[in-house]
């Protein structure tokens, strides 16, 4: 690992010594969500990119994000690790730590398809109850993960959920962790951010690779077979154009719904041609919010595919 990354994961250690429950992260992954087309700078998609490289760019060299970029990344990123990230070039890798073992990975919001990581990559990730936009105080990292472990447990207490997955009791939700998912788990908002330092690269560091289903026999199923040891199929999301509300993202969404599927003549909309119409506005900011606005809403709407 680069010095950078050694002082951040330092840092992080340092604030509370706490562990977490022990054996977690034996059978717990990272996973990082990514849309494979989305173009990047280049004019390449990102599952391109991944095929081709075998790296795993942070947002600060994509120049694309699903989150917050630039400045406000930046000084999230000062806040968690002081001084230890200066150049563009090798900042964290941002995903989730799967707890709840969610069929469409830990964090959806950012991206219908995910990399599931090494469970030995946790050794080098810091972890934070909440998005780091959040500026979260629970900060942990895999041998320190007791304040975020204890943060997870006061939310059950208190919300009577905690990852999208409610329970009666911290005790009943520790238990739920590890019981089979037949269905995605939607949780948009609610997830344990990982900040993984040093890199991934593909194939080494990913042992499996979940795509929306709607990608299967597309252009991009090679590409992303390319990308780890094994291609899964999360349960994928669709939902028809009437189907998208106005309260949840605003009134301008249900019509650009509608006139997405006007176009290409799809009784619904899913993943692909989210990202085909993502594609076609790549030079319209405004329109690519409410796209965006479009994939939140999926997750947490979309019938299964």
């Amino acid at each position: 690992m680069s010095s950078p990354a050694v002082r951040a994961l330092a840092h992080v250690r340092g604030l509370h010594a706490e562990p977490g429950p022990d054996g977690l992260f034996d059978r717990t992954p990272i996973t990082v969500a990514f849309h494979p087309d989305r173009l990047l700078a280049d004019g390449r998609t990102v599952a391109e990119h991944l095929s081709a490289e075998g790296v795993y760019r942070s947002q600060f060299e994509t120049g694309i994000s699903n989150g917050g970029l630039g400045g406000d990344r930046d000084r999230w990123e000062q806040r968690m690790f002081p001084g230890a990230y200066t150049s563009p070039v090798g900042r964290p890798i941002y995903g989730a730590l799967n707890l709840a073992g969610h069929r469409d990975g830990a964090a959806p919001r950012f991206g219908s398809c995910h990399l599931v990581l090494a469970t030995a990559v946790s050794t080098r990730a810091t972890f934070s109850h909440g998005d780091s936009v959040t500026e979260p105080t629970a900060l942990g990292t895999a041998s320190t993960f007791g304040a975020v472990w204890a943060a997870l447990l006061r939310s059950v207490a208190e919300q009577g959920q905690a990852l999208n997955l409610p329970a009666a009791s911290p005790t009943a939700w520790v238990a739920a962790l590890g019981a089979a998912r037949s269905g995605p788990g939607r949780a948009l908002d609610d997830y344990v951010e990982a900040q993984v330092h040093g890199g991934v690269r593909l194939p080494g560091d990913v042992t499996a690779v979940v795509a929306d289903p709607s990608f299967a026999g597309t252009p991009f199923e090679p590409l992303l077979r390319r990308l780890g040891s094994a291609l899964r199929w999360s349960p994928g999301f669709r939902l028809p154009p009437g189907e998208f509300p106005a309260d949840l993202r605003g009134p301008s969404v249900p019509p650009l719904a509608a006139s997405i599927a006007r176009r290409h003549a799809r009784p619904y909309l899913d993943a692909e041609l989210i990202g085909r119409a993502a594609r076609e506005h790549a030079a319209d900011p405004d329109t690519l919010q409410l796209i965006k606005y479009l994939w939140h809403i999926l997750v947490l709407r979309g019938h299964p595919a």
